[in-house]
């Protein structure tokens, strides 16, 4: 499954590779867009756990969407 997950509080690259790694950690595959200020991800992990990894990086999830 394929979700969009917008993400307030990235500022730079570095924010962008933590998301990333958060993510992948949950087994999902990643394209984190800085710019626009969001990530798709494709792979089976619960919403909840996706806010979760993303806020134990610092960073908050203002939703997440069916791409």
């Amino acid at each position: 499954m394929e979700r969009i997950v917008k993400i307030e509080g990235m500022h730079c690259m570095h924010c962008a590779g933590a998301v990333k790694k958060a993510l992948e950690a949950l087994g999902l595959e990643a394209d984190v867009r800085l710019e626009e200020k969001l990530a798709v991800v494709k792979g089976d992990a619960a919403d909840a756990d996706i806010t979760d990894a993303v806020a134990k990086k610092g960073f908050s999830v203002v939703s997440v969407e069916k791409a």
